[in-house]
């Protein structure tokens, strides 16, 4: 049952010590407001990161050659290493990889031209799996399909820069480019979240790259993306690679200049496991700031404890049980606590979202939050805090025996 006359006395005694009750709140609010701004900094520098991830796919890994560096049996290093389709063809079908694309980078002539328009823009010849690597969407058509790649169809994918450029407000399906003087045929125009320069290519396939271009049976490099592997996974993956090539090839294992793969999955986790080790940094820190905040609560309710030692005497002698002594020390110091730390976590959200919006973008820091959860957590946290803050001076409240506390001056 609500008792009016318990929370009248409790105002009251906060109204009398104004700014001792004052300072005590001021350290827990200034703990939580701290708690939620770290909070908040550490999901913005999370964001940014995972922003930074978001033009292309986190499970995959690219394999590029390189040049050997070192002797191996009886070979001098100086090798240049140089990929082919059946090096792409034999990992394609290996237990663990479920898509695979090879590449090429046409340098010799990048000029697009679409009737009086052109451009200098990005070809590079593709396989189908490739559009999952870069994570396109479509905006139109469709990308290249296996038929474009055994059939060495002469199509083409192009970026919403290109499309904008050359083909101004006019339909670009169906129609012809010239790609260094060879016509294809636009089938699809697609957005890369990867950013402008990601929407300046122009994708074919790799087949007809290889036999326009005199580049034989020859890729520049080739990916594999394991849609659901663990880092570790990615790891022993990356290891079987590694000899593999380094079998055919005939150079030496440990030879990291002969041949790079570039890890996104273990990469991306240990960007994760960072991230949670500085939540787990400013969860300790924040909490650590609350506790000093409690400890000034406690410290000035074993004050108030004493100064009232005369008055809880009297209610004692009058019947007061225990629980209603220590009852009414609890209140209050959940009070001061839940109220001050209240005012601190909304100060905070306030300023995460005020720096959210006036923040320009940035390319590792974004939309600094605080989730709900955070919310929740932080405010069963207050009350659990004041509890305890107020609970070893109940208690001492609720031990005075009344004859000694009216003989207290």
């Amino acid at each position: 049952m609500f008792d009016l006359d318990k929370w009248q006395e409790i105002f009251s005694t906060i109204k009398k010590n104004k700014m001792r009750t004052f300072l005590t709140g001021f350290s827990v609010a200034w703990g939580i407001f701290m708690l939620i701004i770290l909070l908040g900094s550490g999901y913005g520098l999370e964001n940014g990161v995972k922003k930074e991830f978001e033009g292309d796919a986190v499970n995959y890994l690219w394999v590029n050659p390189g040049i050997t560096s070192m002797p191996y049996k009886g070979m001098k290093p100086g090798r240049f290493i140089r990929f082919t389709n059946e090096d792409h063809e034999m990992f394609k079908v290996v237990e663990g990889i479920d898509k695979s694309s090879a590449r090429i980078n046409i340098w010799q002539n990048n000029t697009i031209q679409y009737k009086s328009e052109y451009g200098n823009y990005d070809i590079i010849g593709i396989h189908p799996d490739y559009s999952d690597l870069e994570r396109l969407t479509m905006t139109g058509g469709r990308f290249l399909n296996p038929f474009d790649i055994s059939k060495y169809r002469k199509n083409a994918v192009i970026g919403t820069i290109v499309q904008d450029a050359l083909f101004k407000d006019e339909d670009p399906l169906g129609k012809y480019i010239n790609v260094s003087g060879v016509p294809f045929k636009v089938v699809g125009t697609f957005d890369d979240p990867g950013g402008e320069r990601d929407m300046r290519r122009v994708y074919i396939p790799v087949s007809t790259a290889q036999r326009l271009f005199n580049m034989g049976n020859r890729i520049q490099n080739f990916t594999l993306i394991m849609e659901d592997a663990t880092a570790e996974e990615s790891k022993q993956m990356e290891e079987f690679v590694k000899q593999k090539l380094a079998s055919k090839y005939k150079f030496d294992v440990n030879d990291r200049r002969a041949m790079n793969i570039f890890n996104t999955i273990e990469n991306f986790q240990q960007f994760m496991n960072l991230f949670a080790g500085i939540r787990l940094f400013i969860w300790i820190i924040g909490v650590g700031t609350i506790i000093a905040g409690i400890v000034g609560v406690s410290n000035i309710m074993m004050i108030v404890v004493k100064e009232r030692t005369k008055e809880i005497g009297i209610r004692k002698s009058m019947g007061a049980t225990p629980w209603s002594i220590i009852s009414l020390i609890l209140q209050e110091s959940i009070l001061i606590t839940a109220f001050a730390g209240y005012v601190g976590l909304v100060l905070g959200v306030a300023v995460l979202e005020l720096v959210s919006s006036l923040l320009p973008p940035a390319d590792y820091f974004a939309n600094p939050e605080v989730n709900i959860q955070v919310a929740i957590i932080a405010t069963i946290i207050l009350i659990v805090s004041g509890a305890l803050a107020g609970f070893v001076p109940a208690r001492k409240a609720a031990s005075i025996k009344p004859i000694v506390a009216l003989r207290d001056e």
